[in-house]
């Protein structure tokens, strides 16, 4: 099955094998892409509870409001990939594929993998390593997936995480405000995001110091 980028969202960031916890974020795009299952908010990257492990999260669908959440789904046709560059050469080495299966309402994810294809096309590597049943908004308790190797998965809605004052920004650029203020006003506050969060043991993603990441999602053609 050959995917093509969208060319509707990337976002990179990157971390420490060791530690260390690193964001990029990505609100509000042009009207061709805002509200689209393949709009990217947030990607961020970080050391587990277990210091064996990271965490992989991608945020995407931003300003979700409580009302139309609870129908918000992950598209099947959208493959959602984190890219992961272990020698500094901007090249992913391995991929984090996640795929959704409608009929299922599962979030399938494969890999850690060396891409067969990199670049601007992939193509599902492999079975599936992990999986899980996508939780459904409002559910009291989260459904998490486990798999014999110590991935972890867990897909479906979240309150958007992400803390900026756009409107002080705005200000700040229009020379009425010199700063920000402290805190501020959350503009994002109350508004939610499809989110998938995968934790992957560290042996799973070679190298040993700084891995660069970054997030794809890609339309099926």
């Amino acid at each position: 099955m050959k995917k093509r980028k969208l060319l509707l969202a990337a976002i990179a960031a990157a971390t420490m094998i060791t530690g260390g916890i690193l964001y990029a974020a990505d609100h509000i795009d042009t009207p061709a892409v805002t509200a689209q299952p393949g709009d990217i908010t947030d990607l961020y990257v970080f050391r587990a509870q277990d210091a064996n492990n990271l965490v992989f999260v991608a945020n995407t669908q931003g300003l979700l409001s409580p009302g139309s959440t609870g129908a918000a789904k992950f598209d099947e046709n959208t493959l959602l990939e984190f890219n992961i560059d272990n020698n500094a050469d901007n090249i992913e080495d391995l991929v984090i594929q996640c795929k959704y299966d409608a009929a299922s309402n599962r979030m399938n994810v494969y890999g850690p993998v060396s891409p067969s294809e990199k670049g601007t096309r992939s193509k599902i590597e492999g079975s599936a390593t992990v999986s899980a049943v996508v939780t459904a908004y409002g559910a009291a308790t989260p459904t998490i997936g486990s798999s014999t190797s110590g991935m972890k998965l867990f897909a479906g809605p979240r309150d958007d995480p992400f803390f900026f004052d756009l409107d002080r920004y705005k200000g700040i650029l229009a020379g009425t405000y010199t700063g920000f203020a402290n805190p501020g006003t959350d503009t994002f506050a109350g508004t939610n995001v499809l989110s998938i969060v995968v934790e992957v043991p560290k042996s799973m993603l070679g190298g040993s110091g700084t891995v660069n990441v970054w997030l794809e999602t890609k339309k099926k053609i």
